[in-house]
């Protein structure tokens, strides 16, 4: 019963998400949206609290494997969120570049980026395209405090003010933050790339001992007996757990800190 609850638990966590299943799911008009993500929370927790009652060090090694999986998702997400709106800004600088050139004035400029891309950094350009037709600061509007691009739409709105205060052309100053931002994406997938063998390593070496418990197990040793039937072996079962998902983390904290 305990094996069984616990295969059900690691089952929910590893489980693909809405934006997976999606993508996986034909095109259609009529397909339903993915239910709420609390669905399935409430469900892992559910069979952890379930396996917790039965074999506790079972339940507590269940609960640090689905907190570590879920932070580690919800950070993949944020990551997957900032590269989306990274060149959606990137659009709305060639699209102004492009509309300055041509001798547009900023407001249209930024009313024509702010149309043809999405997310924070439309939303930022048309603040900027609706101060600048009130006569204000453009770059006042580029601001975004707390959002995901905000450094990037800080350096955005340092170049505007130096147009506007020194009289540089405006379209040269975004078409270099335009490069510079490009250059600054393609290094980071190019540092992703390079770690991929890294970050490879570290999820085979975390699930090394489920090899191990495995082969024990059809060795007749019966791992899984000793590891769930509480006492010593249950004290080793939470300790490798917690061993495993921090050597998860701690990877991820170094790797966060290249590509960061």
């Amino acid at each position: 019963m305990v094996a069984v609850l616990t295969v059900a638990v690691l089952a929910l966590v590893v489980a693909p998400g809405p934006g997976t299943i999606a993508r996986l799911r034909p095109a259609r008009r009529d397909v339903r949206a993915p239910g709420p993500a609390w669905a399935r929370t409430a469900a892992v927790l559910g069979l952890v609290a379930a396996v917790t009652i039965y074999a506790p060090p079972a339940g507590f090694a269940g609960a640090a494997l689905a907190l570590t999986v879920a932070y580690r998702r919800t950070r993949r997400r944020r990551e997957r969120a900032r590269d989306a709106e990274l060149r959606g800004l990137l659009g709305c600088l060639e699209a102004a570049t492009g509309e300055l050139r041509v001798g547009a004035h900023p407001a249209n400029a930024c009313t024509t980026a702010a149309r043809e891309s999405s997310g924070a950094a439309a939303e930022a350009f048309r603040a900027a395209a609706a101060r600048a037709r009130l006569g204000g600061g453009a770059a006042e509007g580029l601001h975004a405090p707390g959002c995901v691009i905000d450094v990037e739409l800080e350096r955005v709105a340092a170049a505007w003010r130096v147009a506007d205060r020194y009289g540089v052309a405006l379209a040269d100053l975004l078409d270099a933050v335009r490069t510079d931002l490009l250059g600054r994406i393609r290094f980071r997938d190019r540092v992703e790339a390079g770690l991929a063998g890294a970050r490879a390593t570290a999820a085979v070496l975390a699930c090394l001992p489920l090899l191990g418990i495995a082969l024990g197990q059809l060795m007749g040793a019966s791992p899984l007996r000793v590891l769930l039937s509480g006492g010593l072996g249950g004290v080793l079962l939470v300790l490798g757990t917690m061993f495993a998902c921090a050597g998860l983390l701690w990877t991820d904290r170094i790797t966060g800190r290249v590509t960061g």
